[in-house]
C-alpha cells in the first residue's frame, strides 16, 4: 500500500464556527479579527481524505499491481517464445523453398535427357548406333558416349531423388515446428485475453471506487473554497468594522514602543510573557476590544485573500502561481517591507515572538526535527493561516499546526541578525513549502496525496489548458508558466501528446507496447508528474530540445538520466516535473 498522508479530513466538513483569539492586553481584551475555520487538512486538493472507499481502493490497487506485473512477466516470456518458435518456421520454410529450387534444376537435366532420348527415335543402344551404318571409329565412340550419359543420368536421377527426400523430410518438421508455434501463439492469445479481461475488470472495479473519492474529493473542494471566501469576507468585515470605529490603521513605526506611547484612544495588547506587544495595539470598547494592526500588515494580509485559489508552483512569484515565500514577500512588498522571497531567508531575518502572541499577518514558520524548516505562510489566528501550500497546489486557507511551528515572526518589527534556518538532519530530504523536494536524479515512486498510481481523481489535477491534459496542481501550474517563457522564444506553446495516464491506459498501453511502456502502477505519468512533448522536443539537438533543456530546471521539470542518449532508452520527448 502506498504511504498514506499525515492530513486527514477526520471525515467532517469544514464548520461555519469563526475561532476568535481573545488577547488579554492590561486587563482589557483585544478582538480578534475573524477567520473561518480551516478543514483538518492542508488544503482541498490533495490532502488524503478519511474514506473507507479510499482505503479499499489502494489495498485492491496495490494487489492489481503486483498481479499483474507478475502475469505481464508471464505473457512478455510467452511472447519471446512465440516469436523464436515463427523465426525457426521461417527459417525452415526457407529450406524447403531452396530443397524444392534444387530438385526443379534435377528435374529439368533429366527432363533434358528423355527429350534427347525421344527425339533419337527411342533409347538408345548399340544396335541402333551399328544400323545407322557409320564408320566403325565412330560407332565405338558412339558407345562409349552412351555409357557415359547413362551413368550421368543414373547420378542426376539418384541426387534429385535424394535431395526430394530430404526437402519432404525438412517440410515435415517445417509444418510440425509451425503447428508448434500455432498452438503456442493460441496459448499466449489466450493469456492475453483472460489477462486483459482481469484488467478490464479490475479497472472498472477502481474506477467505480474512484469515482465515491472523486465525489467525496469535490465536495470537500468546495468546502475548502466555503472557507476561502468566507476568511475572506470575514477580513474585509474587520476591515470595515476598523473603519465605522473611526480607526486609521497607523504606520508600523507607530506601534513599534507601546511604552513610549501609542496614537491617541489606542491601548497596548498584552504579551503572554508580560508586558505588552510590539507592532499592534487596540482599542478599548465593550463587549470586546477592537485589535488594531498596522496599516502594512492590513495592507499585506488584503493582498493575500487576493491571491486565494490561485495555483502554487515552485519558483513563482505571482499573479497567476505562487510558491510559499514568494507570496509572503509580495503582499509584504506591496505594502511597503521588503522581505525575502526564500523560506529559509525569511526565517532568517525575520524577528521572532512569541507562538503565545501570534496575530493576524504574523509569519508562522513550520517544519520537523528531520527535515528542518519546510512552510511559511501567513498567520490569521493561533489555529488558522493563509499559505501557498505545495500539498494543496494552491493558496488556501488551512490548519496551523501547532506541533511543527517551528517559529512566528512578526516583519513590521524590523528584521534581525540574521540566523541560520533548522535544514534536514539524517539525510533526510528538505521540504519546501509543505512538500518533500526530491533531488533530480531521484526516481523512486513519487507518490502524493495517498494516492494509487494512475488512480487520483480527477478533481486532485488541474488542467494545463491544452486539450484534456492535466498534471498535478504545481506541476501544471509550473508547465503553464514553461510553456509561455517558450512561447517568448519561439512564437507558440510548447507542443505536448501526453500528461497524466490513468491506471487503465497504462494497462492498455503496456498491452500494446510491453518493452517500451513502464509496468502499470508504476510510470512518473501516473502521478500526474511526467509529460511528452513535441514539436521540435522530440529529438535530441534541435533548438527546441536544447531551450528546454537549459531552462525545464527555472520551472522544476527535468529531462531523467534514463532518457539521455546512450542510456538504451533515448527518450527525448519526455520530461519530468521534479519540483518537489
Amino acid at each position: 500500500m502506498l504511504p498514506r498522508s499525515r492530513w486527514r479530513t477526520g471525515g467532517t466538513a469544514a464548520r461555519t464556527a469563526l475561532p476568535v483569539l481573545v488577547v488579554a492586553a492590561l486587563a482589557v481584551a483585544a478582538a480578534q479579527p475573524a477567520a473561518a475555520d480551516p478543514s483538518d487538512q492542508p488544503g482541498g486538493t490533495s490532502a488524503v481524505l478519511d474514506s473507507r472507499a479510499l482505503d479499499q481502493l489502494q489495498q485492491r490497487a496495490a494487489e492489481v499491481q503486483t498481479g499483474l506485473q507478475e502475469q505481464q512477466t508471464e505473457v512478455a516470456a510467452a511472447r519471446e517464445e512465440q516469436a523464436r518458435a515463427e523465426e525457426a518456421v521461417a527459417a525452415a520454410e526457407a529450406v524447403v523453398a531452396d530443397a524444392e529450387g534444387e530438385l526443379a534444376v534435377y528435374q529439368r537435366e533429366v527432363a533434358g535427357y528423355a527429350a534427347a532420348v525421344y527425339r533419337d527415335g527411342g533409347a538408345v543402344t548399340p544396335l541402333t548406333l551399328l544400323l545407322s551404318g557409320g564408320d566403325p571409329g565412330e560407332v565405338v565412340a558412339a558407345m562409349g558416349f552412351l555409357d557415359v550419359v547413362d551413368a550421368h543420368a543414373a547420378q542426376v536421377i539418384g541426387a534429385a531423388e535424394r535431395q526430394r527426400q530430404a526437402a519432404l523430410d525438412e517440410q515435415r518438421r517445417a509444418e510440425a515446428a509451425l503447428g508448434q508455434a500455432r498452438e503456442r501463439a493460441d496459448a499466449v492469445a489466450a493469456k492475453v485475453a483472460e489477462l486483459e479481461a482481469q484488467a478490464d475488470a479490475v479497472t472498472d472495479e477502481l474506477d467505480d471506487a474512484l469515482s465515491v473519492v472523486d465525489r467525496q474529493l469535490a465536495q470537500l473542494q468546495q468546502e475548502q473554497l466555503d472557507v476561502n471566501q468566507r476568511t475572506a469576507a470575514n477580513w474585509r468585515a474587520y476591515v470595515e468594522q476598523l473603519a465605522a470605529a473611526g480607526i486609521t490603521a497607523p504606520p508600523a513605526a507607530a506601534l513599534l514602543d507601546p511604552a513610549g506611547g501609542l496614537p491617541p484612544g489606542l491601548v497596548p495588547v498584552g504579551a503572554s510573557g508580560g508586558g505588552a506587544q510590539r507592532g499592534a495595539a487596540q482599542l478599548p470598547r465593550q463587549p470586546a476590544s477592537l485589535l488594531v494592526l498596522p496599516a502594512e500588515t492590513l495592507a499585506a494580509v488584503t493582498a493575500a485573500m487576493d491571491a486565494l485559489g490561485r495555483p502554487y508552483a515552485p519558483g513563482t512569484a505571482g499573479p497567476d502561481s505562487w510558491d510559499c515565500g514568494a507570496l509572503v514577500q509580495s503582499v509584504y512588498g506591496g505594502a511597503g517591507v521588503a522581505l525575502p522571497g526564500d523560506q529559509a531567508e525569511l526565517f532568517a531575518v525575520t524577528t521572532p515572538v512569541a507562538p503565545a502572541d501570534v496575530l493576524p499577518g504574523d509569519l508562522v514558520f513550520l517544519g520537523t526535527p528531520e527535515a528542518g524548516l519546510g512552510h511559511v505562510g501567513i498567520a490569521l489566528d493561533t489555529k488558522t493561516m493563509l499559505a501557498a501550500d505545495a500539498r494543496a497546489g494552491a493558496v488556501v486557507v488551512r490548519t496551523l499546526p501547532a506541533d511543527q511551528v517551528l517559529g512566528i515572526g512578526r516583519p513590521t518589527l524590523g528584521q534581525r541578525a540574521p540566523v541560520t534556518a533548522p535544514g534536514p538532519t539524517g539525510g533526510a530530504l528538505t521540504m519546501e513549502c509543505g512538500n518533500t523536494v526530491y533531488p533530480p536524479s531521484y526516481d523512486g515512486a513519487r507518490s502524493w496525496g495517498g494516492y494509487p498510481n494512475g488512480l487520483i481523481p480527477p478533481s486532485a489535477l488541474c488542467p494545463i489548458g491544452v486539450g484534456s491534459h492535466s498534471l498535478r496542481c504545481d506541476a501544471a501550474a509550473a508547465y503553464k508558466a514553461m510553456s509561455t517563457a517558450f512561447a517568448g522564444a519561439f512564437g507558440t506553446p510548447i507542443c505536448i501528446t501526453d500528461s497524466y495516464r490513468t491506471y487503465a491506459s497504462q494497462v492498455k498501453l503496456y498491452g500494446e507496447k510491453p518493452a517500451l511502456a513502464a509496468v502499470p502502477g508504476t510510470s512518473n505519468h501516473g502521478w500526474g508528474l511526467a509529460v511528452d512533448l513535441c514539436g521540435g522536443i522530440e529529438r535530441f539537438g534541435t533548438p527546441q530540445y536544447d531551450w528546454l533543456k537549459a531552462n525545464a530546471g527555472r520551472f522544476g521539470f527535468l529531462h531523467p538520466d534514463w532518457a539521455e542518449p546512450g542510456r538504451g532508452r533515448e527518450e527525448p520527448w519526455h520530461w519530468e516535473y521534479a519540483g518537489t
